[in-house]
């Protein structure tokens, strides 16, 4: 009889290994849609942009606090974030290189921007 208990432990034990084995693997794939879902949803430019940098275009907006690409006032909110988060006035070195970063990002994708307009000059002139 202890055979047996055994032999219905080891079974039951592979159908439970199983069914969690394709859970996993369920989970798996459903998370690489979605990652994959998400990558389709950004050009693929700036989403090579944001895995380089490390930040996202939407997490450098909010550092700066820019609602949109311009320029002028990207620079602006730069100096003074870069200023106020200078170690010499009690500001933070951590936070001094996010906002080094956020502005290397959006400084980025305004390069991607101006590069997509220029091939879309080319193309509506041929």
């Amino acid at each position: 009889q202890a055979k047996y208990l055994a032999q219905i432990i080891l079974v039951g034990a592979q159908v439970v290994g199983r069914a969690f084995m394709r859970a996993l693997r369920q989970e798996f794939a459903a998370s690489q849609a979605a990652a994959d879902a998400r990558g389709r949803a950004e050009r693929p430019q700036s989403a090579a942009a944001s895995r380089i940098i490390g930040i996202s275009l939407q997490e450098a907006q909010q550092i700066l606090n820019v609602s949109n690409l311009n320029p002028e006032e990207i620079q602006k909110n730069y100096d003074h974030l870069f200023k106020v988060n200078d170690k010499s006035v009690g500001g933070s070195f951590y936070l001094q290189s996010k906002v080094v970063r956020a502005k290397e990002r959006l400084d980025e994708e305004l390069r991607i921007q101006a590069k997509g307009d220029k091939e879309k000059g080319r193309k509506a002139e041929t």
